[in-house]
């Protein structure tokens, strides 16, 4: 067993100072990202206070993963939840600011909700909230008791991850928020969640039977898919950025969910190797989402506009924003030899490895998640080709894009210290996963003692005999030669005498922004594909000059808000018809009331007399 530091109040395992160093290497560089993010923009008054806000925000995330007592966590988390709500309506001159935000507040309150009740049945089953007391408590604690726990803390914590359907907040929450709150809300915070799940779930309550692991993977699956293909329909840039945070969300519970799931059915190495691989993309997820939501930030501020229609040619424009905005796209979209492509990678081996040990049934289930892993990473990549292409390529398509300029020294600071993260989390994976399993180790309760790590080879035991080989430097190293290599023949035998002529398109020999490929025509043929999910409909208008002649025509494609539209619009329906039904009880009369009062007292003495 890994040792630990425990204090009364504190509690330092591996796995606690692991979100800690998450939490760090993101707050950092968007601390110093936001010095040229904020001039300007606000008053000093206000500058003053963003950054008191953002020193709670992330010293509240600080004790959320350091607390060893569940009412006091109850604390920290509802510290942080209320101060970054305060960020999220930071900007309070637009009424969307004000809309994401109670949609943030309800939604997290909803979660608060069910954690207060997990954590109230804990202590009556352990007499304290100490999570030490109440892991030894759990060991004798009934089924029925520990599935209901399960459930109460897969949807308080689902709730701030942005697992599907509980996502709704997230695309209102963080384009609202200033681009380097946007960064830790989605690099860190929505973490903190995962950090719930793993210590409340698999250390606590210890994973449970193999239908925890399988709900937590079908939900992950889930998230995966709808994150992806909403950010697909996206034009808004941190909009398309917080759907792609609720995909890897669902690519990080992939791994956790697996670690359960192989706890379960006493498959303890590979548990430990998928609890790595989900913990490896956590900590990869927060650097280039945390990258992208600060190259997002700096596009927005140089033109105005989130829009990315009404971006184009911005790498002439903006070259450094452009290299960085790049380096985070190949990340995400796992292309070695970034961060994005190890964690990417070892999720999947994670599942080919639970194909060969699994029995029965879970062969076919875990081969379809992995199956559906590879799609997601697929239209991931499609994704942010069109989102970096869109953007940055091409020539302007509107004066905020023409007038664009390079953003500050500080904001290149923050976004090249990121950047350089995901070069140095792909290369040195060997080192990062040594000091994962450590992690893994103190989370699940598995010696780790038996597991090898060479430089480029993880061995998960000898009695496992399974190995899994990885080496980034060598892939690197292959990918320049074959680089040097193409160009090397392009240069002796593919140069030919450069001949210039006008661009012929259709007849058209002076072509301009408006013939240009755009977000919406790029997205069309998965807008096709998913039109059974995502129920797409058009908006079209003629103005006429008179009855023969159209003067103007106007053509709009939207998808509908499934969720919104089908699970949240009835239930906010219901809460207004039970306000209005609530209200006819409240007419203001004192006789009524002590009605009221006189009937509880009596049924609460026959409630007393019978029991």
């Amino acid at each position: 067993m890994i040792s630990f530091l425990q204090t009364q109040l504190f509690l330092f395992d591996p796995l606690s100072l692991f979100f800690l160093v998450v939490i760090a290497i993101i707050s950092l560089p968007s601390a110093i990202y936001s010095f040229g993010y904020l001039k300007g923009e606000y008053s000093p008054a206000k500058i003053n206070l963003s950054w008191f806000l953002l020193a709670i925000f992330v010293l509240s995330m600080a004790a959320v993963v350091t607390i060893n007592n569940a009412l006091i966590f109850l604390v920290a988390w509802e510290i942080m939840s209320l101060v970054s709500y305060f960020l999220v309506v930071f900007d309070t001159k637009h009424d969307k600011s004000i809309q994401a935000g109670m949609i943030y507040i309800v939604m997290t309150h909803i979660g608060t909700a069910f954690l207060i009740a997990a954590f109230m049945i804990m202590f009556k089953h352990a007499g304290s909230f100490d999570f030490l007391e109440i892991k030894k408590a759990c060991l004798a604690m009934p089924s029925q008791v520990k599935n209901i726990l399960f459930v109460l803390f897969l949807i308080g914590f689902g709730t701030k991850a942005g697992i599907v359907p509980l996502h709704i907040w997230l695309p209102y929450a963080h384009p609202q928020a200033p681009s380097h709150i946007s960064s830790i809300m989605s690099g860190v915070m929505i973490k903190t969640a995962i950090y719930g799940m793993i210590r409340f779930i698999i250390f606590i309550l210890g994973a449970g039977p193999s239908w925890w692991g399988t709900i937590v993977l079908l939900f992950a699956v889930i998230t995966c898919l709808v994150g992806i293909i909403y950010a697909l329909m996206e034009r808004d840039i941190k909009r398309l950025l917080a759907y792609s945070s609720v995909e890897n969300i669902g690519i990080i519970l992939l791994g956790v969910g697996l670690a359960m799931f192989f706890t379960s059915i006493n498959l303890p190495y590979l548990a430990i190797f998928s609890l790595i691989a989900g913990l490896y993309h956590l900590i990869n997820h927060a650097i280039f989402k945390g990258l992208l939501f600060l190259c997002a930030g700096s596009v927005y501020k140089a033109t105005g506009t989130r829009n990315i229609e009404k971006l184009g040619g911005l790498i002439k424009k903006m070259p450094h924003t452009a290299v960085y905005f790049l380096i985070g796209v190949m990340a995400i979209s796992a292309l070695p030899p970034l961060n994005g492509f190890v964690s990417e990678w070892l999720i999947l081996q994670a599942f080919f490895l639970g194909v060969l040990n699994a029995i029965g049934g879970a062969k076919l289930f875990l081969g379809v998640c992995a199956a559906m892993l590879a799609l997601t990473s697929g239209l991931a990549a499609a994704c942010f080709v069109k989102a970096f292409g869109i953007t940055f390529l091409a020539e302007p398509r509107s004066h905020y894009a023409q007038s664009a300029k390079e953003v500050s020294p500080s904001m290149r600071a923050g976004m090249f210290i990121l950047s350089l993260f995901c070069i140095l989390f792909g290369l040195a994976a060997a080192a990062i996963i040594r000091q994962l399993s450590k992690a893994a180790g103190a989370a699940t309760g598995i010696d780790i003692s038996n597991m090898k790590f060479a430089l480029n080879n993880f061995t998960l035991s000898p009695q496992a005999g399974e190995s899994v080989y990885l080496s980034v430097p060598l892939i690197s190293l292959l990918l320049v030669i074959f680089g040097a290599v193409a160009f090397f023949v392009y240069a002796l035998f593919g140069r030919a005498k450069a001949v210039i002529y006008k661009t012929w398109d259709c007849g058209y020999y002076k072509l301009n922004f408006r013939n240009e490929y755009t977000a919406t025509a790029f997205s069309k043929p998965f807008r096709v594909a998913f039109s059974f999910f995502l129920r797409p409909y058009r908006k079209t208008q003629k103005i006429r000059e008179s009855f023969y002649h159209v003067k103007a025509f106007t053509y709009e494609t939207h998808t509908t808000p499934v969720f919104k539209k089908y699970i949240y619009g009835p239930v906010l329906v219901l809460v207004f018809k039970s306000a209005k039904f609530m209200r006819r009880m409240q007419p203001g009369s004192i006789h009524l009331y002590l009605g009221y009062i006189f009937i509880t007292l009596l049924l609460l003495i026959l409630f007393m007399h019978k029991f």
